[in-house]
């Protein structure tokens, strides 16, 4: 009887591990980076083995793309700085490999990815939580899942009081508009592929975060937050680390909500059928 249960205990885990498995052979990672040659390395050594890793070299000036490169992650370049503009480049780089992977082609993606996550390249986020990111997205659960700073644990120092209080300063009103309970806009996220592509993501920089999650609340995707922990960045922030950076990812943000709250842009792009 205790053999039994033994081997039944062994076969659960062999079947976890399996599905673990083909979880992550259909999970492609997004790392958008700028001058992040102090982190990059050990943000990837992080990462459990995945379908792809694009790191999007955003104008960097120092070694993050040689190291990025050397560690096995398909990088990109989009020269012209803003960090949404370097995840629409890391889209545009995942459909080229989806294309070359339906084509046969062996440089592209041998299998059609369901799940994208985005993560900073500073080693602020913890790489090796991906899974737990990715779960309830592979179970049926959620469709996007965010991982929230504000209900996880963060080291002193690294998120900077403006940084809190904007952030739910941002999750309050898109609660009062839409309806979308946020705690925050962490760029530790996944979200199913297919859904991504229906959200039609326009923005170029600071509005990135916000305006994925209010998509995702117009188009009544099912969202989760998980908490996740935060540590301080290595290097200097290139937004909360200045006045003027915190400044401008603000007035961004709110933008970016006032924009879609107006009633000519009530229907916006989230929903539609994607692109081919």
């Amino acid at each position: 009887m205790i053999m039994q249960v033994i081997r039944r205990r062994d076969d659960e885990r062999q079947l976890a591990l399996c599905d673990e498995c083909d979880m992550l052979a259909r999970t492609v990672v997004i790392i958008p980076a700028r001058n992040e040659q102090l982190s990059i390395q050990q943000v990837l050594d992080d990462l459990p083995d995945v379908a792809r890793v694009i790191v999007v070299n955003n104008g960097s000036s120092d070694a993050t793309p040689t190291i990025a490169q050397n560690a096995g992650a398909y990088v990109v370049d989009e020269d012209i700085p803003g960090y949404g503009r370097a995840c629409r480049s890391g889209l545009a780089a995942l459909r080229r490999l989806v294309r070359l992977g339906e084509k046969g082609d062996s440089s592209g993606l041998a299998i059609r990815p369901s799940y994208v996550v985005f993560l900073d390249a500073d080693f602020s986020d913890h790489p090796e939580l991906l899974p737990t990111l990715v779960k309830p997205i592979h179970s049926g659960i959620a469709d996007f899942v965010l991982g929230s700073r504000l209900l996880g644990q963060r080291e002193p120092g690294a998120m900077p009081i403006q940084s809190v209080l904007g952030n739910k300063l941002a999750c309050l009103l898109m609660r009062v508009i839409w309806g979308g309970r946020y705690s925050d806009l962490g760029p530790f996220r996944a979200i199913r592929y297919e859904s991504l592509r229906s959200l039609q993501m326009k923005d170029t920089n600071f509005g990135w975060t916000v305006e994925m999650q209010i998509k995702a609340t117009r188009a009544k995707l099912r969202t989760l937050e998980i908490p996740v922990p935060y540590r301080c960045r290595i290097g200097k922030s290139k937004i909360s680390g200045t006045i003027s950076g915190t400044i401008r990812a603000g007035y961004k943000i709110l933008f970016t909500i006032a924009k879609y709250a107006m009633p000519f842009n009530h229907a916006g792009n989230a929903g539609k059928a994607p692109r081919a």
